[in-house]
């Protein structure tokens, strides 16, 4: 592909690592960042501008990292008819409003657990009282970026639920404006997701297993995300239940850009919990290393609805998110203390596998950036899940930042929760 000119747009810089890597393909290319506490990530990696919509012009292709009403920007631009990774109004509802996701999907023929919406703590409790069970606690809206509000039950009568919610009445009543309880279904956790490319889902299909939890054995406060394993496949039964449902209304939206959605399944059925109407992150930077052609021209050929299909490395992919504090919380003077302008070392000069999140470049010398304490992603690849493991925490091992901590159990329940999918069947092509 000749040389482009490629215009990121990110609130909080989530995109980093992705414009670094168009950069080294050896494209032009723009970054803004709106969050002022994050507008010092990438720097020294990708060249920096402060008002983006003075650059539309100048931009072969605008890639939004798409989060909170990006979407908007991206069905406008769209309609100029710019070259635009990016969502519409109702992609950003699919993920923004846990409801409206849940009713679409419903719509279209995806079976879904049953859930109700409140905007009253009290209204809730008394739901679970009179209706006792297993329930999960989700906030929707933009309290849904509050992972560690996020409760699963776990006593059959319900009363733990209660008591969260009796606490969440008193402490974030202020943040949580409306939630959902859903009933919570046992099983594999795994999400299926695909790129779209204006007209239809690009294959191969991406599997994934993502591991949330900041502690080994998946324990401790709910991160997002700290790691994940992922393989590429043919449409398969998860694919067709699910988003493949979706295809004709995403056609509608002209959605471009990667659509993922995350499930619970069993040998009773298949369980959808919520969308991901975007680039997933770490996920991206994970799935480049498994895509074996340029990641500036996948872009562009999913953009420009040129590209329908790409190949990618047999086996799997692994990635490790490093941390630092206050990493999973909010505390700047945590932040200020142990973490901020730490320097990043690497025993060797090697930096295969190692995808960028809250970094500078600062004299040579890479330095932690931004406010949140999430540094890199280590991945690993390899043909099967332990040589893609061990590819990663070799590569994790050459990296010496003090103070760092990252999940040294990624990947271990593999076996299985694989023996179980295939099992079941979702995992055969249709």
């Amino acid at each position: 592909m000749e040389k482009k000119k490629f215009l990121f747009v990110s609130y909080d810089a989530l995109i980093s690592d992705i414009a670094w890597q168009v950069v080294k393909e050896g494209h032009d290319a723009k970054y803004y960042i709106r969050e002022e506490d994050s507008a010092d990530c990438a720097d020294g990696f990708v060249p920096k501008i402060k008002d983006w919509q003075k650059e539309i012009d100048w931009a072969d292709i605008i890639v939004f990292d798409d989060v909170l009403g990006m979407g908007a920007w991206s069905e406008d631009l769209k309609n100029k008819g710019k070259v635009v990774v990016g969502g519409s109004r109702y992609t950003d509802k699919l993920e923004d409003d846990r409801t409206f996701g849940q009713e679409e999907l419903k719509k279209y023929g995806v079976n879904i657990i049953p859930f109700q919406e409140f905007t009253s703590f009290d209204d809730a409790i008394r739901f679970v009282q009179s209706n006792p069970s297993r329930y999960v606690i989700k906030p929707s809206g933009e309290a849904q970026n509050y992972k560690r509000l996020l409760f699963v039950g776990e006593e059959e009568d319900g009363k733990d639920v209660v008591q969260m919610l009796e606490a969440y009445k008193k402490t974030v009543a202020d943040k949580v404006k409306i939630f959902q309880l859903q009933k919570r279904v046992t099983g594999v956790e795994v999400a299926v997701g695909a790129f779209f490319n204006g007209n239809k889902f690009m294959t191969p299909i991406n599997v994934n297993f993502e591991h949330k939890k900041l502690f080994p054995g998946n324990i401790g406060p709910a991160t997002g995300e700290m790691g994940t394993t992922m393989y590429w496949s043919e449409p398969n039964k998860l694919f067709a239940a699910t988003l493949q449902k979706m295809e004709t209304k995403l056609r509608e939206e002209k959605y471009t850009g990667y659509m993922d959605v995350n499930c619970i399944v069993n040998s009773q059925g298949i369980y959808p919990l919520e969308f991901t109407a975007r680039f997933g992150y770490p996920t991206i930077s994970i799935q480049q290393e498994g895509i074996n052609i340029p990641f500036s021209e996948f872009l562009y050929g999913m953009a420009d609805g040129t590209l329908n299909e790409f190949k990618t490395k047999k086996g799997f992919q692994l990635g490790v998110r490093i941390c630092m504090p206050p990493f999973p919380f909010n505390d700047d003077q945590t932040y200020n203390t142990h973490t901020k302008d730490s320097v990043i070392m690497f025993k060797k000069k090697n930096f295969e596998g190692i995808h960028i999140e809250d970094v500078k470049l600062v004299n040579g010398e890479w330095m932690v950036a931004g406010s949140s304490g999430v540094i890199m992603i280590v991945v690993g690849t390899g043909s099967t899940m332990k040589q893609a493991k061990a590819q990663a925490y070799s590569r994790v091992a050459n990296v010496m930042i003090p103070g760092m901590y990252y999940r040294d159990d990624i990947g271990e329940r593999w076996i299985e929760d694989s023996d179980r999918l295939h099992s079941w069947g979702y995992l055969r092509g249709v």
